[in-house]
């Protein structure tokens, strides 16, 4: 229940704070009075869309704030959402709205904690639904038909759309695979047929080591100099060990050596290290000669292996000029074709699978549609019969109302269109509500249609903007009746002009235009004048003031017959409150 609601510099209002009650709360006034201004702050401070107009002229800063009663619902999806609760059985909405240099900027709090637009639209639909009688354009649109119908199908129609929602998502998700892999095949295959070539080209190289090529470049080398490396290894040989001229060998010069280092040593024990380190050289000297030895005598031309290394240097080559710059780099990417290969064959499912398990979720969509269609026939007929008994005390009993449920391609919200069809006079057949229903009618059949949904879970707070628009007489009482009717569930907030109605009221507010002085050194953004017009709202809170408006809403002056017709109206609706309390 809404029960404070604060307006700063929304639209022409300066300050207002209206508390409100349980119950009827009517607003009354004249036309443009700025009745539905305040209905505009409910609806912005609910997240609403706003523009820079309703930032009242000459200040860059408006402010709503909105109290709402507690109750255990709210208190568990606040408690969901990590808010915190305030002090009190209260939740604290506000919006606050600025403009600088043209920018437009809005932030929402929650018991102070800010949040998105996302999650104040959340909360809205627990607190507030707003009704008036220009939504004809919603009976109009099957979406929103659609949502009331399943609403008033309460959980289990609604757990059926949501299984529903469930299987068009599935079958959305294959079906946005299948159409992928059919515009991708060509591409696909064409990758295939390449890394296939590829990967057979490379399989057909052999590739083993990175290094290979490194060390056929050195094998060539030898093979290619294999007289020169002989010549050089026997020469080295002869320097080294046996020399078949008469020049001393490098060994015979250590021979000599040593053995006049042993007739020092002899004198100079010191030089014992010494002796040591040539016997050392001496030795290493004659393995040296003895390897070089065995390695040249290794040595055998071989014109055969050297084609072959030349042949296989030349592949190796030409595989790195490719898929290289390295050998190592040509490795790893037939490591990596592979790997893509292996997801090209086995990982990628079938057009032909794809397009049976589409045909699959196809069918478990239409069983589960075909499902929620069952229990909307049956829900339309349930509303069809509550509707009518709605409608017969509004002067309307001798309507045809039917939900037409057409249908139509699955979507994630079913596969049927609803319609309100709709024929106000015996004999006539029936059209969609929307396109033939006058005024008042229309304003008649929505409250009517908010009736039905008052067992429901309802949000806490009705409020209806003008629905008594286009009737008069004992059709307005029915509405007045009505309202109060449903106000003994919910809040209702009622913005009419039907004395009929606001006699009803529970709590009856005034709303006016006043002309006041600004403060000195304030002026008009457009003169010098000192003078704005402000929103006032006056709470009738005693029987005078209430019979005074009253008054002037059925007669236009406080003549003393209207002034006694606003009495008997009081009267009529205190009768009526006892009646049914």
């Amino acid at each position: 229940m809404l029960s404070l609601l604060r307006i700063e510099n929304f639209a022409l209002i300066d300050k207002l704070e209206l508390e409100f009650g349980a119950g009827l709360n009517v607003l009354t006034g004249e036309t443009g009075a700025g009745k539905s201004i305040i209905l505009d702050a409910i609806d912005a401070v609910l997240g609403g869309k706003v523009s820079s107009r309703v930032i009242r002229t000459g200040t860059n800063r408006s402010m709503v704030e909105a109290s709402f009663s507690l109750n255990s619902i709210l208190g568990v999806w606040l408690s969901e959402q990590e808010i915190e609760l305030m002090d009190g059985n209260s939740v604290v909405i506000s919006r606050e709205i600025t403009t600088t240099s043209g920018s437009l900027r809005s932030r929402s709090r929650i018991n102070g904690v800010l949040v998105n637009r996302q999650l104040m639209t959340g909360l809205r639909d627990r607190l507030v639904e707003i009704t008036a009688q220009g939504q004809t354009v919603q009976v109009g649109q099957s979406a929103q038909v659609r949502d009331w119908l399943d609403a008033y199908g309460g959980d289990a129609l609604w757990q059926e759309r949501q299984e529903v929602a469930v299987a068009f998502s599935t079958y959305q998700q294959v079906h946005q695979t299948l159409e992928q892999r059919r515009t991708t095949e060509r591409e696909r295959l064409h990758k295939l047929d390449l890394l296939t070539y590829q990967q057979k080209e490379l399989t057909e190289a052999n590739l083993n080591e990175a290094e290979e090529l490194e060390q056929l470049q050195q094998e060539h080398q030898r093979l290619n100099h294999v007289v020169e490396l002989q010549q050089m290894s026997y020469k080295i040989y002869q320097a080294l060990y046996q020399n078949d001229g008469e020049a001393a060998t490098v060994t015979d010069l250590l021979a000599d050596s040593e053995g006049n280092l042993n007739h020092m040593v002899e004198y100079d024990s010191q030089l014992q290290p010494l002796l040591e380190s040539l016997r050392d050289a001496q030795a290493t000297v004659t393995e040296v000669a003895r390897q070089i030895n065995i390695y040249g005598e290794a040595l055998e031309a071989d014109p055969q292996r050297l084609e072959e290394v030349e042949e296989r240097i030349r592949e190796l080559k030409q595989i790195c000029r490719k898929y290289g710059p390295t050998l190592a780099d040509a490795i790893a990417y037939y490591n990596q074709i592979e790997a893509e290969l292996a997801e090209l064959n086995d990982s990628e499912q079938s057009i032909e699978s794809l397009e049976a398990q589409q045909q699959e979720f196809w069918q478990q969509l239409i069983q589960i549609c075909d499902r929620l269609t069952v229990l909307r026939r049956i829900t339309a007929t349930e509303l069809e019969a509550e509707l009518l008994r709605e409608l017969k005390p509004l002067a309307m009993e001798k309507v045809q109302f039917q939900v037409e449920v057409a249908p139509i391609s699955p979507t994630a919200t079913g596969a049927d269109k609803i319609t309100f069809m709709f024929s106000p006079n015996p004999g006539e057949p029936l059209q969609p509500l929307s396109a033939i229903a006058s005024g008042g009618e229309m304003s008649r059949f929505l409250l009517a249609l908010k009736a039905c949904f008052s067992q429901t879970d309802a949000p806490g707070t009705m409020v209806f903007d003008e629905i008594d628009v286009g009737v008069s007489g004992k059709v307005a009482q029915t509405i007045a009746e009505k309202l109060h009717q449903l106000s003994q569930e919910q809040q209702v907030l009622c913005v009419t002009h039907q004395p009929l109605v606001a006699a009803m009221a529970d709590r009856h507010f005034r709303v006016d235009k006043q002309i006041i002085n600004q403060i000195k050194g304030q002026k008009e953004n457009n003169g010098n004048s000192k003078e704005r017009t402000v929103v006032r709202v006056t709470a009738l809170d005693n029987l005078n003031q209430r019979r005074e408006e009253l008054a002037q809403l059925a007669g236009g002056k406080s003549a003393s017959n209207a002034i006694a017709f606003a009495q008997s109206l009081l009267a009529q609706a205190a009768n009526h409150r006892r009646k049914t309390t």
